[in-house]
């Protein structure tokens, strides 16, 4: 019946269980700081510039997290009245500081295909920058807050969008203006040169993940008995665990932090795209 999402039937029981349990996204929020080595993805990116093209460390990790999730398909799951579904399409939202304004910020989503390279990635960020910067008025997000800011509106079609997002009645126009229904929110606090945080995942809509970028670390190592530091790119990620195991959540971040290792094989379409078997 929902527009963004078809209904799995075939979840571990324990994880239909949680649902009842943890009812809302803040009960069941799990927290994890990701730590990934900046020399291989600087490297690259350096790589790429000298060739004479431009690719920004954002399009690098979004496109990595693509690529995981071909492979790992469950987190791309959301749940919404403690029913679990597999998402349609993969849609990533994000804050752009309007031109000119350094406190101003419009929110609005990107979407990928698990087919898309780095080249198709980075694109589609620039893309989505260029627009969302220069005209943010011309994005859903800001066309449907104009609406629901009219006199008398906001509290009734608030309450309106939450009742028919329960029962899977929310038309396919306003999920698509809606920032809060998306495979995951990404906010590059790099760019602002603060620390990632732990976003909490909003109860209302579909997100079930939210990763911050922070300021570049240090972290020790040991290599054959000596101490050194690795410069590392820090990734505050929360995740809705009711959608997949804890595992499953490492498995896949091992696998993204893998990818990074190595960005060149982004460049490539992936060789398998597994389908949820929920």
């Amino acid at each position: 019946m929902r527009k963004d999402g078809r209904r799995l039937k075939n979840v571990d029981p324990m994880y239909s269980v949680a649902s009842y349990v943890m009812s809302e996204r803040s009960d069941s929020m799990n927290m994890i700081e990701v730590k990934v080595p900046l020399s291989p993805i600087q490297t690259y990116i350096n790589c790429k510039r000298k060739e004479g093209t431009q690719i920004s460390h954002l399009a690098v990790i979004i496109s990595a997290y693509v690529r995981t999730m071909c492979k790992y398909p469950y987190l791309n799951r959301f749940i919404v009245n403690k029913r679990p579904y597999a998402r349609n399409e993969i849609s990533v939202a994000m804050v752009v500081l309007k031109a000119g304004k350094m406190d101003n910020g419009t929110m609005a989503k990107m979407y990928f295909e698990p087919t898309d390279t780095i080249f198709d990635v980075n694109d589609k960020i620039n893309k989505f920058v260029a627009e969302n910067r220069d005209t943010p008025e011309n994005n859903g997000t800001e066309k449907l807050i104009k609406i629901l800011k009219l006199p008398g509106l906001l509290n009734m079609g608030v309450g309106l969008i939450k009742f028919l997002d329960k029962h899977g009645l929310l038309p396919k126009a306003i999920i698509d203006m809606s920032p809060f229904h998306n495979s995951m929110v990404i906010s590059n606090l790099q760019s602002i040169r603060t620390n990632h945080i732990y976003h909490h995942c909003y109860n209302f809509g579909t997100t079930s993940l939210i990763m911050t970028i922070g300021n570049n670390i240090d972290v020790p190592k040991e290599k054959d008995g000596n101490i050194y530091l690795e410069r590392n790119i820090p990734l505050g990620v929360v995740m809705d665990e009711r959608i997949c195991s804890g595992s499953y959540f490492a498995m896949a971040f091992r696998e993204m932090r893998n990818i990074l290792k190595n960005p060149a094989v982004l460049e490539e379409k992936p060789e398998q795209i597994v389908e949820d078997d929920g």
